[in-house]
Order: structure tokens, then sequence, then C-alpha cells
């Protein structure tokens, strides 16, 4: 092996993977849209002034199209951009989106705009071709292409549309969460209202898991990241099971939803899991959690056990009332003003929250929020935050002659390392999938649709591309203390089948030690190691 080669055995090996496709897929170059029987699905009657043209459009599916005459049978071109923060699988989408269109029509162009949405507004792009994606191809980040966080004003929407036409685009492709397929919708509905032949379609891509609906099984990189972030709690698992003197508080990167923190530990049976959604359905407030969590400490001291694995999910804050009626009332403060000036602007009960907190995560909150409207969570230590409370609350119980044991606690945070990982053979294939999907309903010259996939459950062959209108995904929601149209975020369902399995096993994981240890993402070897899915689809499939 050459030490010195520019790149790793491991990224030859995954450059030469041929990602599978869905029968469908695999078998025409030229694909036709048939209504989904329902495809008519509810939404709030709110949107259909803001979407006159897009807002009652049906759910369809592609199948094989023989006559091979769609939009002409000329060939097309298409502009595509990743926004918002990295997933595994991005350029899998890419790839999988040039190469229907080399299928539709070997003439056809495809064009990536650099650093994301910003890159669109300024018209900064350049063609992607073969030779430059065998670079990229089942690797992750987005460093193809560059991304960012930058949201649609009306003044961007007229420098786009300008853009597109200048470049004579038949597509524009956004692969993004649920904000950037919010801009997505606005701008499907503009480019109508303007008589501009570009079609919009949306990728769904986010680690969070928390970009999903009824026809929407799970967005592409989830699989990935949570494989990779248990991984590392495997291992923690193993080492506090070796030393038994330690416990790991690990927040879990995620945004809002529970979702990741869910699936970690369906994966690894932690001694205790924060779900968020959870904890705002009982009304526990931040002094409830605290409590739990000693409890939980204090009874496996009882029995000798001073040492466990406790999950968070980086939203948790949002769902705890009294810390979410604090965020509420930061959003709309302007954060230029000094502490004690924001201080004073709080409700009572708001100001007796955030006084309660310690100095470091008063700072945080206080960040500015992103573009998008939304608190920076993944910077809020919450992790640190409940260490200091437990081992407050420990120490007080301790003087009371309550506890007698030793509480060595120890923070982590699984984020930044699992958006940008190489995709698992899963979200491979469904990415490079959803980038002929996005190809065929540019074909069938179909605009604000969501690409997706049916039966991810199921084998690759059998997979069912399907187009999901943006709009049946879309409700009001307060941002920055304004309602507004958005995709709503799909939080964890605590009626579903995922939720309730974990909560038949969780008293039985608090004090046993019983924990799981997943290993790393497989590439290669038997299939129940390569092909595996996650336990979240698993279940929500009945498998």
């Amino acid at each position: 092996m050459d030490p010195y080669t520019d790149i790793s055995a491991f990224q030859q090996s995954r450059l030469r993977y041929h990602p599978v496709l869905p029968e469908i897929l695999e078998q025409s170059a030229s694909l036709k849209s048939v209504e989904l029987e329902d495809g008519t699905l509810p939404r709030n009657d709110g949107l259909k002034t803001l979407f006159p043209l897009t807002g009652e459009l049906p759910a369809i599916k592609l199948e094989n199209d023989l006559n091979d005459q769609k939009i002409g049978g000329k060939p097309l071109r298409v502009g595509v951009f990743f926004s918002g923060g990295q997933a595994p699988g991005g350029h899998n989408v890419i790839t999988g989106l040039y190469d229907a269109l080399q299928k539709y029509h070997p003439e056809s162009s495809l064009f990536g705009f650099l650093g994301g949405p910003s890159g669109l507004i300024s018209g900064k792009s350049k063609p992607i071709t073969a030779a430059l994606l065998q670079n990229y191809q089942n690797l992750g980040g987005f460093d193809l292409l560059g991304s960012d966080r930058t949201k649609f004003e009306t003044s961007t929407q007229i420098r786009i549309l300008e853009n597109v036409k200048k470049m004579d685009l038949d597509g524009l492709v956004v692969i993004g969460g649920d904000d950037s397929n919010t801009n997505a919708a606005f701008l499907a509905e503009y480019f109508l209202a303007q008589k501009c032949k570009t079609k919009v379609i949306g990728v769904p891509k986010t680690i969070d898991g928390d970009l999903k609906g009824s026809l929407i099984e799970c967005s592409f990189g989830f699989d990935t990241a949570s494989k990779t972030y248990s991984a590392i709690i495997g291992n923690l698992a193993r080492d506090l099971i070796s030393a038994k003197k330690y416990y790991y508080f690990v927040k879990l990167m995620g945004r809002s939803a529970s979702s990741v923190t869910l699936e970690c530990a369906l994966q690894t049976h932690p001694n205790y899991a924060l779900i968020g959604e959870e904890i705002a359905a009982k009304g526990l407030l931040l002094s409830d959690v605290v409590q739990l969590l000693t409890d939980l400490i204090c009874e496996r001291s009882k029995r000798s056990k001073e040492y466990g694995l406790i999950l968070v999910p980086e939203g948790l804050l949002e769902f705890i009332p009294d810390c979410h009626a604090l965020i509420k009332e930061l959003s709309v403060i302007e954060k230029h003003h000094s502490k004690e000036v924001i201080t004073d602007q709080l409700s009572a009960e708001a100001k007796s929250c955030f006084l309660l907190l310690p100095e470091m995560v008063q700072n945080q909150l206080l960040l500015d929020l992103d573009p998008h409207g939304n608190l920076q969570v993944s910077k809020i230590e919450t992790e640190r935050l409940l260490i200091a409370l437990v081992s407050s609350e420990l120490e007080q119980r301790k003087a009371r002659g309550e506890y007698a044991g030793k509480f060595n606690a120890q923070p982590l945070f699984c984020g930044y390392e699992g958006r940008s990982c190489s995709p698992s053979n899963f979200d491979a294939n469904y990415c490079y999938a959803l980038g002929h999907v996005a190809a065929g309903l540019i074909q069938n010259n179909l605009t604000g649709y969501m690409a997706a996939v049916k039966g991810l459950s199921d084998s690759v062959s059998n997979w069912q591309p399907i187009g999901v209108p943006l709009v049946s995904l879309m409700d009001f929601e307060e941002r920055k203390g304004v309602q507004k149209a958005v995709i709503r975020k799909a939080l964890v369902n605590l009626k579903g089948k995922p939720y309730l399995f974990f909560k038949e096993q969780c008293d039985h994981w608090a004090y046993e030690d019983d924990y799981c240890y997943p290993g790393p993402i497989q590439y290669f070897g038997p299939k129940e190691l390569t092909e595996q899915i996650t336990y979240t689809l698993a279940l929500e499939s009945n498998r």
C-alpha cells in the first residue's frame, strides 16, 4: 500500500461501488406519471391562498413509459444545489440525477450551483460531468458543490428567475430539509405565476429524521447518521461496563425531533434515553427531568452500579414547557442588547427559568437564530446542563443521607461526525434512486413535488418511485413571532411502533447492563450486515 496516495483504499473501494436501482428505474430511460390511488392528500385550507397554482396537486407514481416522448424527447437542461446541513448520500443524488438525464437523452446537461442557495441567487454554477462525479459518488459530504442556509426572499426570487431563464433550465432540483423544501415550494409557485418553464423538485435530505409523512418513509442520511452515532455509543457502553466508574451523557444531533435519539436507543439499549416528545406530552418541567435522572442514578447506586449511559436529544429544551416558553420569548427579542436588558424583557415565568440556568447555557440561548428562524440547538450544551443540575441534586440528597454513591459524569456530543460520513449502502442506493426520481418528475413536466420512494423496507428492486406535492407537507408555524407557511417537522409519534417498542424495553434497560454493540457501518460482507435498515423503518413497516 502506497502511504502517499491521495485517497485511501476505502475511498477507492467506495468509488467503485455500483448503487442498486429499483426495477422500474432500471428498465426504462423514460417514465410516465400516474396519479396514486388516494393521491389526494389532506392539507391546510389556509395554504390555498398562498399556493393557488400548486396547492391542489395529487400524489403520483412513476411507471415505465415506452413511447419515450416526454418534453418532446429533447435534451433537458437541469440545475441542482445542496441546501442546509450535510447528510450522507448527497453526492449520489446528483450522480443518480445525472445518469438518469443521460439515459433519457445523451445531450442533456446538468449544472451544479456553488455554495448552496446563495450560488443559485448569484448565478455561480459549474457543469456536472461523469468525469467529475467519479471522484465523489458513494462518498460523504457536500464538497462537490458546497452548501449554505440562505433563505429565499421576494427580492432573491426575482434574481433566481433571471438566472434560470438565462441558463434556459427545464428543471431545478433542491436537495434539502424542511426549510430548504419550503423554499422549493414557494419557488415552484413563483415560477408558475411568472410563466417560467423551469420545474422545481425537492429531495428529502436530513439526518434528523424529521422530514417524513404518510408517503415519505424517511429522509436520506438518517440511516447512516444513526448507525454512525450508535457505533460510537456502543463503544462508550463497552468502556463504561469495563471501567464501571462513569456516567456518559451523550447529546445527539437531531434538531427538534428525538428521532435520532430513539433510533440510537433501539440500537444500543442505554440506561435512559430522554424523548422530548414524551416529556412534552407529560408536561414535565426541567426540574422533573432532573429528578427522573437522579432517581435512576440513586437506584443504580443501591445496586452497586456507579455508571450508566444516558442519551439526550439536542432539541430537548424545546419540549420542556418552562424552557419552551423561555425560548419562544427569546426568539422575538433582539440579541444585540446586553443580557440584563434582554432578561428585563422576559415575562416573570421565563425570567425565573432563565436565571435558574448556568451562565454557559444562558449565553448559548442568546445566540442568534439561524436564517430560517430556528434556535441553534446544536450549540446549546444540554448534556452539560443536565450534568450540572443532576450533580447539584445528588449533593442535596447526599446531605440528607439519601445517596452515598459516586457520580463521575462525562459529556459527549455526537453531531457533525454523522453528517458527512460515507453513506451506508442503504443511503447510497436510496439517494441514487432519488436522483432518478427527480429526473423522472422533470421529464413529466411536473413541478412543486418532492422526489420520494415507497417500500424502503423491501428489497431495492421492489422500491416504488413516487412524487409527493410539497404543499401537502406544509402547515403554519410560528417563526420569530409570526405565523409562516413551512414544511412541518415530523416528530416522534408516541403511538408509533418504534416508540412503543422502546417503552416496552426501557424499564429493563434502566437497571440492567443490557447494552448492545452495533459496531461500525458495514459496506462489505454478508447482506445481514451490509443491507441492515434502521429499527425505525423496520418497525414502521411491520418488518
